[in-house]
């Protein structure tokens, strides 16, 4: 059986262990190491090559998202997961800018961390529940303020197809292959769903994905 590697980083001791005894239901993960500060995370990470990352949104010397960014960018198949007591979209928002594949509210660690880490070591994403929740509601007020019907609906179904496998984090040719369409036909719709939603980049994909609760 291939264990799932992981390297957990917080600046709490009591925190790092709550974690591990909580990764330790399942036999298939394998703790290889801890840390207490961003920049030894991103050391770490380099070092010990763990499938998952999970760490605290607040480290001391280099924070969470910072370190994110560098350990993603370094090891792009690496996948991190961000413990937050924020449910913030722009937390959020920043965490996904970064590259991260999850992020986990504190309060229900316990319950949704090992299904964080098994949905994000097979290249999916998780948000806690009470964030797609928080988001949901801001973005129906945002669209009842202004009269706007579901941008959703503007989509062609193969847009909205290319929607989701994006907002799951695959690249261009992943989704052309997965489509069985050319990298540029691909390309063609991400360009076009992105004017229709008014959309940026990646990160806003997500966000908005997260939002309509196309990803959980």
């Amino acid at each position: 059986m291939t264990r799932t590697r992981i390297l957990l980083a917080d600046d709490h001791g009591i925190v790092r262990q709550g974690l591990r005894a909580v990764l330790a239901r399942d036999p298939s993960f394998e703790v290889v190491g801890e840390s207490g500060n961003g920049r030894d995370a991103v050391r770490l990470a380099e070092t010990l090559d763990p499938h998952i990352v999970i760490i605290d949104i607040s480290m001391p010397e280099l924070n969470g998202i910072e370190a994110a960014a560098q350990i993603v960018a370094r090891n792009p198949r690496t996948g991190v997961i961000i413990l937050s007591m924020h449910a913030d979209e722009t937390y959020l928002l920043r965490a996904l800018s970064a590259g991260v594949k999850g992020y986990l509210l504190k309060e229900s660690a316990e319950v949704d961390l090992n299904r964080a880490v098994n949905l994000v070591a097979q290249g999916k994403t998780f948000f806690s529940p009470a964030i797609t929740s928080a988001l949901l509601d801001d973005y129906l007020r945002y669209m009842q303020q202004r009269n706007l019907r579901d941008s959703y609906e503007l989509l062609t179904e193969r847009e909205k197809e290319v929607l989701q496998l994006l907002a799951e984090g695959k690249s261009n040719k992943e989704v052309a292959g997965l489509l069985e369409i050319s990298p540029h036909t691909t390309e063609s719709h991400r360009v076009k769903l992105m004017q229709k939603l008014s959309l940026h980049n990646t990160a806003e994909i997500v966000l908005y994905a997260v939002r309509k609760k196309i990803i959980s």
